[in-house]
């Protein structure tokens, strides 16, 4: 169970620009393990409702990087969270509103991230989602609705919202073309848990 209500805004303009000053941030201080830097989640899809929460993704070349990020990302004020029941992607939480913390001072946006191998099946799931919806906005504007209506019904129950949408998310992971053992997967790892974030809780 959530404590507070989950709350689905309207689109925000805001979310990419919030998305863009991050991404300087961890492009300055951790750029050299990095391939990619990833804005994931309803937030990085234009006009879809979201919960006013960001979903970033730094991708890196080789598990064998990851000790390093955890490191660096430690130092702007990220702790380490493990996997969260999601193989292949590790997830990080904020120690405060200022991190992370750059030397600015600055009270940043909430948002949730991770870090992710390039061959991973979460950031592969999440590329994927991001890009259909972009490209299909009648079913972008189909999960908004979904989004909202299972916050109206479950109001404080954060797994009963998650589940409600995966579903959804998976049918359009396979008509992308994912196989049936990775929508197996992400449904699996999806279920009710007691961990605060998964691969689909955008």
């Amino acid at each position: 169970m959530t404590k507070a209500p989950i709350h689905i805004a309207d689109y925000s303009p805001a979310w990419a620009s919030a998305f863009d000053d991050l991404a300087a941030v961890y492009q300055a201080h951790l750029g050299d393990w990095l391939t990619a830097i990833q804005h994931v989640g309803s937030t990085s899809v234009p006009g879809l409702a979201a919960k006013s929460v960001l979903d970033i993704d730094l991708v890196i070349a080789d598990r064998n990087d990851l000790d390093p990020v955890i490191d660096r990302l430690s130092r702007l004020g990220y702790v380490y969270r493990g996997d969260q029941g999601i193989t292949d992607r590790a997830a990080f939480k904020r120690r405060s509103d200022q991190t992370p913390i750059d030397g600015s001072a600055r009270t940043w946006p909430a948002h949730h991230l991770y870090v992710c191998p390039a061959d991973s099946l979460s950031l592969r799931n999440h590329l994927t989602l991001r890009d259909w919806l972009r490209q299909h906005p009648d079913e972008a504007s189909a999960y908004g609705k979904l989004k909202k209506e299972l916050a109206r019904k479950h109001p404080y129950d954060m797994d009963a919202y998650i589940e409600g949408k995966t579903p959804f998310i998976t049918g359009i992971l396979k008509a992308a073309g994912f196989a049936d053992i990775a929508i197996q997967t992400i449904t699996r790892e999806n279920r009710a848990t007691p961990t605060l974030s998964s691969s689909v809780r955008d």
